[in-house]
């Protein structure tokens, strides 16, 4: 087993970047293994680590079919609808309510 170079935080070489700076190319790793990786050191606990790839290998994204865009829409609208009073809230629910916010105040009126 080989082990990957690890560079320093903001040091890496030219042509490496990770994933979110090749999704700014409009790249993505396209099956390649990782490359090096870099570390943040942190005050107390282990470093952040980044994995980098090769620009050069990666591939650009694949674009949105309807199919996904449809079910990307489907899954967004899910998220907004409140599984209380069954309306559109305008908003993407809190996971910590689970409901509307109208919803909530009112489910914590009635329990006070």
């Amino acid at each position: 087993m080989s082990a990957i170079p690890v560079y320093r935080w903001r040091l890496a070489p030219e042509g490496l970047a990770t994933r979110r700076q090749l999704r700014a190319r409009g790249l993505r790793p396209g099956g390649q293994d990782v490359v090096a990786q870099i570390e943040r050191p942190r005050h107390r606990r282990g470093p952040l680590v980044a994995y980098l790839y090769s620009i050069d290998r990666a591939k650009p994204v694949r674009p949105m079919t309807p199919a996904k865009r449809a079910a990307l829409a489907k899954a967004n609208a899910a998220r907004r609808l409140c599984p209380q009073c069954h309306t559109d809230a305008g908003y993407v629910i809190p996971a910590e309510l689970g409901t509307c916010v109208p919803c909530a105040d009112l489910g914590e009126q009635s329990a006070a």
